[in-house]
């Protein structure tokens, strides 16, 4: 019995030793991966930075494009809806004429 006493807690030590050393292991790993990972990002950053010009002309492009078709498209519907309108007017107008005649 006293033999466990003493043995026991040497292996409970021992192995805690070496679960604190995996541990310092890996944080060293983890920061390394870390630091290998917000170079990446900031590479990343840095080309897409490059590319925010580009960005910037397509979207004014577009808004312009935009615009161009939306105007189109008013002038178009407002010249549909005068034509209908002009028959409706004309229409009424000629009933009331005959309504007047009788």
């Amino acid at each position: 019995m006293n033999f466990l006493l003493e043995f026991l807690p040497i292996v409970i030590y021992i192995l805690l030793i070496i679960v604190l050393l995996i541990g310092i292991v890996l944080a060293i790993k983890v920061l390394i991966t870390l630091d290998k990972v917000e170079h990446t990002v900031d590479n990343v950053n840095s080309k897409l930075k490059s590319l925010d010009g580009v960005f910037h002309i397509i979207d004014s492009t577009t808004d312009k494009i935009v615009l161009v078709t939306d105007k189109v498209v008013e002038g178009m519907t407002s010249l549909l809806s005068n034509l209908f309108t002009t028959k409706k007017k004309t229409k009424k107008a000629s009933l009331k004429e005959e309504k007047k005649d009788e």
